[in-house]
């Protein structure tokens, strides 16, 4: 055990029957790992975890306390000990690259300019669903990451689980050119909330998050590029609207 290491440490996770939080086992691995004695305290049921949110007043689960401080979550523990994961963009680059090289070969099975509109509406929507389908891999890890800076899920949970299907679902809509009338409103919506919680988020209140758009346990930073997400789903929205 190191020399520092604190005399008491209490980790609290969520281990419900059905969903064991990922970043809490992360933590429970990597206290073992130092070799840091802590006391385990599994919250085993949705209102055990509902109370525990509401008295220490935190947004998600892991939580860590060190002689009586709170240190945070996965990430915040990780940073606490000098094990801080490497922050990385390469799983949104891959998406991105992925969903421009479809909306490309798509313009070439349909004639489509390359620089045209079209183009750049397929590649948006592509964006969409693949983001989406990374989200809908693990939908409770999402939200239990998604509700950390997320203005509206905060406070409607149950918002950060409709999230992944109504961003693949848009994006399905928008790339068939099927019911822009709905596409278009629940994109807007769900981008516009998304800018403005990063904007509050990383800009505002200067906090160092990792971002959910590529599911709950990635190491994306939130940042640049998560804005530039979310503008593009609602520059896209806007001009759906307006040709309608």
């Amino acid at each position: 055990m190191p020399k520092d290491a604190p005399s008491t440490t209490v980790l609290y996770r969520m281990d419900l029957p059905d969903h064991r939080c990922p970043s809490g086992l992360k933590a429970k691995a990597l206290l073992e790992e130092q070799g840091i004695p802590f006391d385990d305290r599994p919250l085993t049921t949705r209102a055990d975890v509902d109370a525990f949110k509401a008295k220490e007043g935190v947004a998600t689960t892991p939580q860590v306390f060190m002689d009586g401080e709170r240190i945070g979550g996965y990430d915040a523990l990780a940073k606490h000990l000098g094990k801080a994961d490497q922050k990385t963009y390469a799983p949104v680059i891959a998406v991105f690259a992925v969903a421009a090289a479809l909306a490309v070969a798509t313009a070439g099975l349909t004639a489509t300019p390359l620089f045209a509109w079209g183009t750049l509406g397929s590649f948006i929507a592509l964006l969409m669903v693949l983001l989406g389908l990374q989200k809908l891999q693990d939908i409770q890890s999402f939200a239990s990451s998604f509700q950390s800076y997320d203005l509206l899920a905060a406070r409607v949970p149950g918002y950060a689980r409709v999230y992944p299907f109504a961003e693949t679902g848009a994006g399905i809509l928008m790339f068939a050119g099927v019911a822009p009338w709905l596409s278009a409103p629940v994109a807007l919506f769900i981008a516009g909330i998304g800018a403005i919680s990063v904007i509050k988020a990383v800009y505002i209140d200067k906090r160092d998050l990792n971002c959910a758009c590529v599911g709950g346990n990635s190491n994306v930073p939130l940042g640049p590029v998560s804005l530039m997400e979310n503008l593009m789903m609602v520059g896209m929205a806007v001009v759906m609207l307006a040709l309608l």
